[in-house]
């Protein structure tokens, strides 16, 4: 290796350093800002190391053994959280999260710099790329926020990695892992293995039995304990939630168009304009990526591929939904910019020394990142109206499990043996509270399922809970966002009389106007837990 080689490759070890650095303060420093999904994780791995098992729900009679229902879609972050607790003696899971995603984080950015040298040709637009998913609110967020987001798309991007790699037995392991992470891996796997099979011109199978035997302890125990493997969240938002015909497509739509959250700089027109500019940026990206590498093509298609399965499946779109595919957005868009910026030196002899054109060789490249990465960290606060007062992404708001936070803590001690609470979002009460709980969404208590569709008039929002579920099981408390319960336990005269109300908070949270707390009727508040 020459001299030359040589402190090219040590400076190349200290961007990629100093953007793995970025990556991690950028989670840090905004401190534990957790989403109420992710509560939903920490309870089951919490169960998991006290003894009760990989459930949500232990009763509070019998054996200390819960009901087995898969209501988490992330089984390889939970057994990770479970196990990083019985490493540490913690169960303080929001900072074991915090810290995980962290390393995650750094991960998923360091991969990314690999991978965006591979892609694009250039360190240039390779930093560029992982410095704008270091800092981007689609990534920090759900990292401070406690969600598996970071692990499951720095494993995604280490798959893609090692796939440009020829390195496909790692790219098995890789797949296993994120498919552990998260089902919806598989909308770049699949392209993946299929783009191995193409290339290679052969089956994979030492590489598909590597894959498998990873898979096979998760498969197995999967059916043994819950019946199935995989998680029963999807079967149960499927029938629970009432969206109108295309509204994921609109959304998915808006978010392509706003890769960096430029809504909050730019009109309406302008955000159309946006979305055409970073069509054509893709375009360019495409082409130019597939004439370096031809094996390129699954990393090309997956932005526009996940955008055709959530807007054809038509759920609701959950914030972290539409984290996954921004990094791959990225390189493309970075690269297509990369493309036109090299494309002009082209057509100007940057060489010239009659002009001073050559200090601006990479002007327009430059004036891209700059203005890019001056729009994502106008998506960040300095000082935010809740939580820690440290620097974070204005999309980290957490500010509904404040509240359900401290309903769980006022009503523990009124909580006795037996007792059922019947709430909506189920993860920040229920992993404070540690009550029984029944799902009306069905995601921890499938039975709930049989009770939708409610009828459409009863929808405020895309959530209406049953009327009949509750009069049928009769939980002993019920707390719920006002607009969920509108038009049906509200307008009950059964639920009116058979509950009271305990308690309402003021809230615009979804449309509401509060989150209320109702108590049944029989029993006797003040002595409860004596």
């Amino acid at each position: 290796m020459t001299e030359r080689e040589t402190r090219r490759n040590r400076l190349d070890w200290l961007l990629l350093a100093g953007l793995v650095i970025i990556a991690l303060l950028a989670r840090l420093v905004p401190g534990e800002r957790t989403v109420d999904d992710a509560y939903i994780t920490f309870r089951y791995a919490r169960n998991a190391v006290e003894g009760a098992g990989f459930v949500y729900n232990v009763p509070s009679t019998g054996s200390g053994h819960g009901e087995r229902v898969l209501g988490t879609t992330t089984p390889l972050y939970t057994l990770l959280m479970a196990g990083l607790s019985l490493l540490t003696g913690s169960r303080d899971f929001p900072a074991i999260a915090l810290i995980a995603n962290a390393l995650a984080g750094g991960f998923s950015v360091g991969m990314l710099y690999g991978l965006g040298k591979r892609f694009a040709g250039h360190p240039f637009p390779a930093a560029t790329v992982a410095l704008l998913w270091a800092l981007a609110p689609f990534s920090v967020s759900f990292a401070v926020g406690g969600m598996e987001t970071d692990l499951t798309i720095g494993l995604l991007i280490a798959a893609a990695y090692t796939y440009l790699a020829e390195r496909p037995r790692a790219m098995a392991v890789l797949s296993a892992l994120a498919l552990l992470a998260r089902p919806d891996t598989a909308i770049l796997l699949g392209p993946l293995w299929l783009g191995l099979i193409l290339a290679e011109r052969r089956i994979p199978w030492r590489e598909g039995l590597i894959g498998l035997a990873i898979l096979a302890p998760w498969l197995i125990f999967g059916t043994l304990y819950f019946g199935s493997p995989l998680t029963n969240s999807v079967s149960a938002k499927s029938v629970v939630y009432l969206l109108p015909p295309g509204s994921a497509f609109l959304r998915l739509l808006q978010h392509y168009a706003t890769p960096f959250i430029e809504q909050n700089v730019l009109p309406p027109a302008g955000i159309f304009v946006a979305l055409v500019v970073y069509c054509g940026l893709c375009a360019l990206g495409s082409i130019n990526a597939f004439h370096r590498d031809r094996k390129a093509w699954p990393l090309i298609a997956y932005p526009f591929v996940y955008f055709g399965v959530f807007a054809l499946a038509n759920p609701l779109i959950f914030r972290w939904y539409l984290s996954p595919p921004v990094p791959f957005y990225f390189l493309l868009i970075v690269t297509g910019v990369w493309t036109v910026n090299q494309d002009i030196g082209k057509l100007v002899n940057w060489e010239s020394r009659r002009f001073p054109i050559y200090l601006f060789a990479n002007l327009p490249f430059t004036i891209f990142t700059v203005a890019a990465l001056a729009l994502t960290l106008n998506a960040w606060t300095l000082h935010p109206d809740h939580g820690p007062d440290r620097p974070a992404p204005e999309m980290a708001w957490f500010g509904g499990e404040i509240v359900y936070r401290q309903i769980a803590l006022d009503l523990k001690d009124q909580l006795g043996p037996g007792d059922v609470v019947a709430i909506a979002d189920i993860g920040a009460f229920g992993y404070y509270s540690e009550a029984y709980i029944l799902d009306p969404v069905g995601l921890i208590s499938p039975d709930s399922s049989r009770y939708y569709p409610v009828p459409p008039e009863q929808h405020a929002n895309a959530l209406a809970v049953s009327t009949q579920l509750i009069l049928d099981r009769q939980p002993s408390y019920v707390i719920m966002l006002e607009a969920y319960i509108r038009h049906t336990l509200l307008e009950s005269d059964a639920f009116s009389v058979q509950y009271e109300l305990l308690d309402t908070i003021e809230t615009d949270i979804l449309e509401s106007s509060a989150f209320m707390v109702f108590c049944r009727s029989d029993l006797d508040v003040d002595e409860k837990g004596q």
